[in-house]
């Protein structure tokens, strides 16, 4: 029989929208009760993405009161108050008080936290992270960001924002990013910019890439990082050589962060982990490439367990 102590759970991811309830069992387990996503709009805003949760939310809740509510965002936030700093990929979150304002609509307690923290805090408790002492959590999707969970706890920094690896600069005369600073990992190894150096590699090998044209129907302006992995999987070159250039990039900023923390476990989650054994293992080579010798042995680098669901498990760990 379930009792119905309800969580309420929220993802703001860059480009899909996702919430949940957990309910909590006559032993003290939580179940997943419902689920639902939405694409966020090409031309959205934080007033857009605020309003469209809202509505999955009051749909899933059904009218009762949540007991508490998590959130994961996908950007900088100041977790001790709840406030998002601002989101790299959609605007009008500059300094917007969203624990203040849930609190406010569900009349509920609520903890609000970047993206990479609660999904790796879900997959401490949850997932590919139980047993483990520490983790180092990457989501690596319309971005690319970074958790610390020492001892169970998410580690945040002095300005709460550590483990942004997707701003760890790994070329310093590479593209632009949306940081304003240049070689960021993330114009590297995002979604994003797979399918960006994917479209350059084709302008400029016209006659190469037959797999991955024929998916876009030649049109290069459609290309997403999935249409290249898929075309990668079907033996398309070009694809394969751009998987294997952003597989080698996020490899060596992981090992950099190893050299650094020596955590017990790397987990990499988000779309792009969904790339394949031939992925994983092209980043652990590089990887190990970039540690000491002493540390080439230890390196354990595995896929999410929960995946798409980690940040709304690790948005219930925050708040149970």
């Amino acid at each position: 029989m379930t009792i119905w102590i309800m969580i309420l759970t929220f993802d703001f991811g860059g480009t899909k929208l996702s919430c949940a309830t957990f309910v909590q069992d006559e032993q003290g387990a939580y179940q997943l009760d419902a689920l639902e996503r939405r694409a966020s709009s090409a031309h959205a805003n934080a007033a857009y993405d605020y309003e469209t949760m809202l509505k999955l939310a009051r749909h899933l809740a059904r009218g009762h009161v949540p007991q508490a509510i998590g959130v994961s965002f996908g950007g900088p936030v100041r977790a001790s108050d709840g406030v998002v700093i601002l989101s790299h990929h959609v605007e009008g979150w500059e300094n917007f008080p969203l624990r203040a304002q849930l609190e406010n609509e569900f009349q509920a307690r609520v903890l609000v936290d970047n993206d990479a923290n609660v999904a790796g805090l879900g997959e401490v408790r949850f997932g590919a992270g139980q047993n483990c002492a520490s983790v180092f959590y990457l989501t690596v999707s319309t971005g690319i960001g970074g958790g610390w969970i020492l001892n169970g706890e998410i580690h945040r920094g002095a300005q709460e924002l550590a483990g942004e690896i997707g701003h760890m600069v790994i070329e310093p005369n590479g593209p632009p990013c949306v940081c304003g600073r240049r070689g960021c990992l993330e114009q590297f190894a995002s979604g994003p910019a797979i399918a960006r150096m994917a479209r350059k590699r084709l302008q400029q090998e016209r006659e190469r890439g037959e797999f991955l044209r024929a998916r876009v129907a030649n049109d290069l302006s459609r290309i997403t990082a999935r249409d290249v992995n898929d075309a990668a999987l079907q033996g398309d070159v070009v694809a394969q050589q751009v998987m294997d250039d952003a597989a080698r990039a996020l490899g060596f900023a992981i090992g950099s962060a190893e050299v650094l923390m020596n955590p017990q476990r790397v987990i990499i989650g988000g779309g792009v982990s969904k790339a394949g054994a031939h992925y994983f293992e092209n980043v652990r080579a590089a990887a190990r490439a970039n540690v000491m010798p002493e540390l080439r042995a230890h390196l354990d680098i595995v896929p999410a367990k929960l995946g798409d669901d980690a940040p709304l498990w690790g948005a219930l760990a925050l708040v149970s």
